[in-house]
């Protein structure tokens, strides 16, 4: 069980009352206006992209959860009397509370924590546990892989560059390490026991690590569960750094992209595992302070620590 959360009351912290909001608003929606628009064209025209759709299915995305601006946890907007903008979220409930004193709008952190504290509390141990942990840069990405070993149907319409039984050989002569349960839950059957542990969801905080790729896309799913306690900039940058992530996801993937102009990065050879290891160290050297970022945001709205019985 994880233990009940606590609010920092607003005369003990004030939040920081921000004056250039509008134009923080506006910049943002132009960032969120091009980033969206190549998932708008293809929804309008019924068309698909396997590398970034992932994102948006996945994570049960859509445009209009990025297009709305949020000032964040631990800051406020003056009070303008403009509320139209704010009480059409999806978290008008938490959105917004009124600091008497000084008439500026800030999240109301006793309802937000009333809701959604158990959830962000976890959430504040998994990041923790992972940034204070050593990168590891082992796995080579064979986790796409090992979903479709032994498969004869696959999660992607794309064929398989080596063939099957070239996949397969390839999987079968690999040293799977995946430390990311949310990818090793969708191994195939047959590759589960390859993996050098099994995983689970309980015990995600103890192994996943800083150097993994999809630890690093998930900084999205962290900014897309704290709300409105996150700022929008900070959202944005997650979705960007997830989205490129995700192409040396399926660069390194057991599909021929070439129909997509995307160029292999072939693990099955030491070559391609060195280009894997070397755009892994940047990204992981990229996502870190995201990932400090997101956990400031969970110190601003005074979640506790998770205590795990």
């Amino acid at each position: 069980m994880t233990s009940a959360p606590t609010a920092t009351p607003l005369a003990e912290a004030r939040p920081i009352l921000l004056t250039d909001w509008r134009e923080r608003e506006a910049a943002h929606t132009a960032r969120v206006t091009e980033l969206t628009a190549p998932r708008r064209y293809r929804a309008e025209r019924r068309l698909t992209d396997p590398v970034e759709d992932f994102l948006w299915d996945y994570y049960s995305l859509k445009p209009r959860h990025l297009t709305r601006w949020h000032h964040g946890a631990g800051f406020s907007i003056p009070d303008d009397g403009d509320l139209g903008w704010r009480t059409t979220a999806r978290w008008a409930r938490w959105l917004p509370a009124v600091d008497g004193e000084t008439r500026a709008l800030t999240l109301d952190t006793e309802a937000y924590l009333r809701d959604r504290g158990s959830d962000v509390g976890r959430l504040e141990t998994l990041l923790e546990a992972t940034a204070g942990r050593a990168p590891r840069f082992a796995c080579f990405g064979w986790h796409e892989w090992a979903m479709v070993y032994r498969q004869g149907e696959h999660r992607h319409p794309l064929p398989l560059r080596l063939g099957q039984v070239g996949t397969d050989a390839a999987v079968e002569a690999a040293d799977l390490k995946c430390t990311h349960y949310d990818a090793f839950r969708f191994y195939s059957p047959a590759a589960r026991p390859l993996n050098a542990q099994p995983l689970t969801r309980e015990t995600q905080p103890e192994f996943e690590q800083p150097g993994c790729l999809h630890a690093n896309m998930d900084l999205l799913k962290a900014a897309l569960l704290l709300g409105p306690a996150c700022p929008g900039e900070l959202l944005l940058d997650a979705f960007e750094l997830a989205r490129r992530i995700r192409i040396l996801d399926m660069a390194a993937s057991p599909y021929d992209c070439s129909e997509l102009g995307l160029e292999p990065v072939r693990i099955e050879t030491p070559a391609g595992r060195a280009e894997y290891v070397a755009r892994q160290r940047e990204f992981a050297a990229e996502s870190a302070p995201v990932r400090e970022r997101l956990l400031e945001v969970i110190g601003r709205v005074g979640v506790a620590r998770a205590q795990v019985e």
